[in-house]
């Protein structure tokens, strides 16, 4: 299936930045699509939440200014990350945002977004939604998404356990809508070999943490660079949903990373009055599995220059690779 139209031709990499806790800022966001890759935050990073107005205005004026002065440049439409939970007294209001200004993509988390559909549909924009299995990718497609976010095995923050070539495989199975691959994509080979299993799109979060633009304390970023897949801790603790966390953030809070216990789902909070975990996203901090492909902290558009170089000379040693095969 082709991609929809708001993601044709705008696009200088097939590739969506995922909205991150905390770390995901207006100047992320715009540096992001000015380089010609999906920018995204989670709307709940807007506090208070008439702070989300300011936000949107903000990212939609300097976007267009910069497409105005720039009109061969490739500028990505941006996302707004919204959390479907019953905690998140905020979502009816930050969806009412979302169609006042017109988001072109609205990412969905957690529960089916059947209340965020009609809205966003309403004005032409797009719902796709995170899934770690095949139950939600079906319960997802039921209220009308125009798109699924594959959270697989690897992917920082909250993340599933599938591998990709299996959740992608039997979602494509049933599926042909757009598919947006996460877990573990760091690398412009590896958004290359996103495509080549299935999906459309690589969805990344970790490599834009270690940027400039992104929020997030210098010794954040300075340890994404120092670590490797071996500091990553699968653990429920920290907000009830498994995720993917650094080791030795872990271990600066005074916890033993490999003997934590287990969390407590019913103890989610979203909202204003925000969670009563968020401290864990300050000082446990998030990290995929990706992060040994992490040598220096850039700026983003560096970031996304590396990345389009990787992904062109993979895309060269294939074709080369293929040639014996009778592939042209």
């Amino acid at each position: 299936m082709s991609l929809p139209a708001i993601l044709q031709n705008t696009l200088r990499l097939p590739v969506i930045c995922s909205p991150l806790f905390i770390i995901s800022s207006p100047e992320l966001v715009i540096a992001q699509c000015k380089s010609g890759v999906v920018g995204s935050f989670p709307a709940l990073n807007a506090r208070p939440a008439e702070e989300l107005e300011v936000w949107l205005q903000r990212i939609t004026s300097e976007l267009k200014s910069f497409k105005s002065a720039n009109p061969e440049a490739m500028v990505a439409p941006f996302a707004v990350n919204q959390i479907v939970h019953a905690s998140n007294d905020r979502l009816q209001h930050d969806v009412q945002m979302c169609v006042k200004y017109k988001v072109p993509i609205v990412i969905t988390s957690l529960r089916p977004p059947n209340d965020v559909v009609g809205p966003v549909h309403s004005y032409g924009g797009l719902v796709f939604h995170d899934v770690i299995n095949v139950k939600h990718a079906r319960k997802a497609i039921e209220a009308g998404v125009d798109g699924l976010i594959l959270v697989c095995a690897g992917a920082g923050g909250h993340a599933g356990q599938l591998s990709p070539f299996a959740l992608v495989s039997e979602i494509r199975s049933f599926y042909d809508g757009p598919i947006i691959l996460s877990g573990s994509i760091s690398k412009g080979e590896q958004i290359l070999s996103a495509q080549a299993m299935g999906a459309d799109l690589a969805y990344i979060g970790t490599r834009f943490i270690a940027t400039h633009e992104a929020n997030a304390e210098s010794s954040y970023k300075q340890m994404l660079v120092d670590t490797s897949a071996d500091d990553i801790v699968y653990s429920n603790l920290f907000t009830g949903v498994h995720g993917n966390y650094l080791k030795p953030s872990i271990a600066n809070a005074g916890m033993d990373p490999d003997n934590l216990p287990q969390g407590d789902k019913s103890a989610m909070k979203f909202g204003s009055g925000g969670s009563n975990k968020s401290k864990a996203w300050r000082d446990i901090w998030g990290a995929g599995q990706g992060v040994g492909s992490i040598a220096a902290v850039t700026s983003t558009a560096d970031a996304v220059l590396q990345l389009e170089q990787e992904y062109k000379l993979a895309v060269t040693r294939l074709n080369r690779l293929a040639q014996p095969y009778g592939v042209e």
